[in-house]
């Protein structure tokens, strides 16, 4: 990152708080260190100063100021990034957790959702009206973030990438001013912020299509031994061929951890999951998951008709805040069993109880869309393979990277060539922001060179300006 020390009057900063409805913190104020906190325990920076933005205003306001005085950008919203993305040292930072309304409207199915709302705020409004927005699997991550890098869940297999199903977005630009992108204004800019990250201005609210969903689904997981992770591992291959696009299907190869619906004598043992979400009627629903309930001796069931906004929390607790994390992770085009022998090896070598070894069907709806379409790309992929290193401990940096590290090596071969930009990690270079961008690449950078010349927004998953 490239912090740098400021050097600013205090009546720069005086003048800047009194433009602002959100509050301007310092190092030593209270909320300062909780704010600067991220999500990633790898990531322990500190910004020069933090402004808690409450409305668009602050927003315009920060990024003048930014500007005269040619200090570094970052900008927080949930601030779940595996690469601590919202977070620099010596820098400004943008918060934008506090601007968390969602406005829905049932008969024209959208969503109106400010830029610092969490998965779970979007969730408990959509679904008093029975209706969802396509985002991810763990409900504390923002939206923003998400949807920039292109976003996958639940319901990617019947509608495709979440930033597929965005109608517009408001923005302000490196200017300072506030603009529209949608598919009827400022479409190319539309076109680059879906899938392109944050390289073109700062979000303030994102517009969604919502679809009928819930609010009861058939959702949750079944656990085995890890001794019967070959069969279950053939078992989810051939599942996957055969699913409708109504059920999404996922893969954990894990220590077990400390929940409730698993016997005690088996925490801390290495078990096979599958976790199935069926959204369509629930009667069908029964029947695609019966394989999957009746197979082997399972240790663990939870697999079972639940609200649609509980089966999108299920998966909070493995992903809480303050743990070291450190990820390695491929698109993949199809699962054959050589790669399945692969993943259970690797799986064998974890070295943290918080780790995991995840494959994710995504197949469906995104495939039948054309590269051009939005700057998300990877129209190819069917499944997200991610290594998922996690841990408590720095001492035990070296050799969680170095398991995460040395699976994804193994693996590579299987990969369609293409990887998601929201899973990339801190250390991966410009041959990762290109395979994952792909043929997009030149054309987000002619975006950039008309949105943001000098680049102001770089501490991201960066696209310079041509």
């Amino acid at each position: 990152m490239d912090g740098r020390e400021i050097d600013l009057k205090q009546e720069n900063l005086d003048n800047l708080k009194m433009r602002l409805k959100g509050r301007l913190l310092e190092s030593g104020e209270a909320d300062y260190d909780e704010c600067r906190k991220v999500w990633n325990d790898m990531f322990d920076r500190k910004p020069a100063f933090i402004v808690r933005c409450l409305e668009t205003h602050d927003v315009i306001e920060c990024i003048k100021f930014a500007r005269e005085h040619d200090l570094l950008l970052c900008i927080k919203g949930g601030g779940h990034n595996i690469a601590g993305l919202a977070t620099a040292d010596g820098a400004f930072m943008l918060d934008m957790s506090l601007m968390r309304g969602v406005w829905v409207d049932p008969l024209r199915k959208i969503a109106h959702a400010q830029a610092g709302c969490l998965l779970g705020d979007v969730d408990r409004e959509t679904q008093l009206y029975g209706l969802a927005a396509i985002l991810g699997f763990v409900s504390t991550t923002g939206i923003t973030g998400l949807t920039l890098g292109g976003g996958f869940g639940y319901l990617t297999r019947r509608w495709g990438w979440t930033s597929d199903n965005v109608t517009g977005m408001d923005l302000v630009t490196a200017d300072g001013r506030l603009v529209r992108a949608s598919k009827d204004e400022n479409a190319d800019l539309f076109w680059g912020l879906r899938g392109g990250g944050g390289n073109f201005g700062v979000i303030v609210d994102i517009d969604y299509k919502l679809y009928p969903v819930g609010p009861e689904i058939i959702g949750g997981l079944v656990a085995w031994h890890a001794s019967e992770a070959p069969k279950v591992c053939e078992l989810y291959r051939t599942l996957t061929m055969l699913a409708p696009t109504e059920l999404t299907l996922m893969l954990f190869l894990r220590p077990a951890p400390p929940a409730s619906w698993l016997p005690k004598e088996i925490h801390g043992k290495p078990i096979v999951i599958i976790s199935a979400c069926y959204t369509g009627n629930l009667h069908e629903g029964q029947k695609a998951i019966s394989r999957i309930k009746a197979f082997g001796n399972p240790v663990g069931d939870i697999l079972i008709p639940r609200p649609y906004t509980q089966m999108q929390s299920l998966l909070d607790t493995t992903q809480p805040k303050g743990r070291r994390n450190y990820w390695k992770s491929e698109f993949l085009p199809y699962i054959k069993s050589s790669l399945c022998d692969k993943i259970i090896k690797h799986a064998d070598g974890i070295t943290s109880p918080h780790s995991s070894v995840i494959l994710m069907h995504i197949g469906g709806a995104l495939n039948h869309l054309g590269e051009e379409h939005s700057a998300a790309g990877n129209r190819d992929a069917q499944f997200v393979l991610n290594f998922l290193g996690s841990w408590d401990k720095a001492d035990d940096d070296r050799q969680n990277i170095e398991w995460a590290r040395n699976a994804w090596d193994d693996i590579k071969s299987f990969s369609t060539g293409g990887n998601y930009i929201n899973f990339q990690t801190e250390d991966e270079g410009q041959s990762r922001i290109d395979a994952a961008l792909g043929n997009g690449l030149q054309r987000l950078a002619g975006i950039k060179s008309k949105w943001d010349p000098q680049n102001v927004f770089r501490i991201n998953r960066n696209i310079k300006p041509l």
